[in-house]
């Protein structure tokens, strides 16, 4: 005769026989988020030195010089010429002159030359600081 195993209620697992429990998958986007680009890493973010504003024609000004925000002054750079470019053809080079008068988004010249050029009042035009005067 054979012998019949009676099996017993088990109270603890063995270790042969745990359930396989799913392991939560690791999210890609949230892993690369926590690592810091390369920029901060090194520690070199260049700052941009040119904006676009407005060319403004005020006839009382001097030819030469342009007058200019503080404000505008900070944010591309505290020089003693700048170089405001139109249309990426032509370029013009003024003496800074601080004016708190002149809105922030406007560079203001003497336009008695500037339609010569094609430039009219109101262009669009980008600025930069100049650090080296060229003679």
């Amino acid at each position: 005769m054979s012998e019949k195993k009676i099996e017993e209620p088990r109270t603890q697992k063995q270790p042969a026989e745990q359930e396989d429990v799913p392991r939560k998958k690791i999210d890609i986007r949230s892993a690369l988020a926590m690592i810091p680009p390369a920029s901060q890493i090194l520690g070199k973010e260049k700052k941009v030195r040119e904006r676009r504003v407005r060319l403004r024609f005020h006839d009382e000004i001097k030819e030469g010089i342009a007058k200019l925000n503080p404000q505008l002054i900070q944010e591309i750079g505290e020089a003693e010429y700048i170089e405001v470019v139109v249309a990426h053809r032509h370029k013009f080079r003024y003496k800074v002159e601080v004016d708190e008068t002149v809105p922030p988004n406007e560079i203001w010249v003497n336009g008695s030359n500037l339609p010569e050029y094609g430039i009219a009042d109101n262009s669009i035009a980008t600025v930069r600081a100049l650090r080296q005067q060229t003679s």
